[in-house]
């Protein structure tokens, strides 16, 4: 039986670009070899588009190639863009490991929709919304999901520190992980904690500090047909979470731990999965996401976020919370890539 051609896509030219190279790695090491022949493009900082070895920590400086996904759905693949060597190369799947702006945001989903090659992940429509977290609480909220209170300021407007309640969380609107976020407990704190978000993103949310322990679901598959993966929780010592504001987070957090499965009660467990399963359906994603909630004193769950291509690394929580639920990395794979090509988990 011939092996798939899949395209590995990494790097990118987020704030997330080092994350999702070690996110590209792990899935290098666990991509079944006996079923799937890879390609690896690495996107630089820069945005030049490069066929790799793979996703080495030097894959810059290795023996790279330059390429480009052709938008030409008859292509089906990659252009070879070398002086003297033009050619293509057809792919049958995309596995995007990309991470934040123009790879969660709809910008890589829908050149992968132009080129015709189906892709495991979020569509454009779910990728967009569940990347701008103010519109992600919208839908939430009108399919009756909790959410926290919340603002929002865009690049030309601002907002009264008198009209919030404290304490309140800053951050932008439109980017991944933990970058551009305060905590704000005081007025006085407010317009420098706008300022760094707009470093990130002209569209930036306020949003009230819920009272309760982070949480997180990782969810595989399409509409009806969920897996569910174990809860976890973010223990913190001091601070708040920042996921990976670190310096070598493979060495653990200075301020949190993953706890996996999470230490609630078992009816707390069977409500944050089934809320996570609402929100993944209601907000239209596929494939896989991982969508984080706090777990409040009286049993209630609030959206925190959704991330509709969460980290693959040693250390990330996705495949932390589907291997506690039997599920290697290496199925997680074959899973995504069954539901990219045929809508259904094999």
């Amino acid at each position: 039986m011939a092996k798939l051609k899949v395209g590995v896509i990494f790097g990118g030219r987020s704030e997330e670009h080092s994350v999702s190279v070690k996110s590209a790695r792990e899935v290098a090491r666990n991509l079944d070899l006996d079923r799937y022949e890879p390609f690896y493009v690495g996107i630089t900082e820069s945005g030049a588009w490069k066929l790799c070895d793979g996703p080495e920590a030097e894959w810059e400086n290795g023996a790279c190639r330059p390429v480009a996904l052709s938008p030409d759905s008859t292509t089906h693949g990659l252009l070879l863009l070398e002086q003297g060597r033009h050619g293509t190369i057809r792919l049958d799947v995309v596995l995007p490991v990309l991470h934040g702006t123009l790879g969660e945001d709809g910008a890589m989903q829908g050149l992968l929709e132009l080129s015709g090659i189906p892709y495991i992940g979020c569509d454009i429509q779910s990728s967009a919304v569940c990347m701008d977290k103010s519109l992600a609480y919208v839908v939430a909220r009108s399919a009756g999901i909790a959410t926290p209170n919340f603002w929002t300021v865009t690049a030309n407007e601002t907002i009264d520190p008198a009209q919030l309640t404290y304490p309140v969380f800053v951050k932008p609107a439109r980017s991944g992980s933990s970058f551009g976020v305060t905590k704000v407990s005081r007025e006085a704190e407010l317009p420098s904690a706008v300022g760094l978000a707009r470093r990130y993103d002209s569209k930036v949310l306020i949003e009230e500090a819920v009272v309760g322990s982070e949480i997180g679901c990782a969810i595989l598959g399409n509409e009806a047909d969920l897996v569910a993966g174990e809860v976890d929780r973010i223990a913190l010592s001091h601070g708040f979470f920042r996921i990976h504001q670190e310096d070598t987070p493979e060495t653990g957090s200075e301020n949190s731990t993953a706890i996996v499965p999470a230490d609630i009660p078992e009816e707390s467990r069977l409500l944050v999965q089934e809320t996570a399963k609402a929100v993944y359906r209601a907000l239209g994603c596929s494939g896989l996401s991982r969508v984080d909630m706090f777990l409040k004193v009286d049993g209630e769950v609030v959206l925190n976020e959704v991330n509709t291509f969460p980290g693959m690394t040693s250390y990330s929580r996705y495949p932390r919370m589907m291997a506690a639920a039997g599920l290697p990395l290496s199925e997680v794979i074959d899973r995504t890539v069954s539901l990219a090509l045929t809508g259904k988990i094999r």
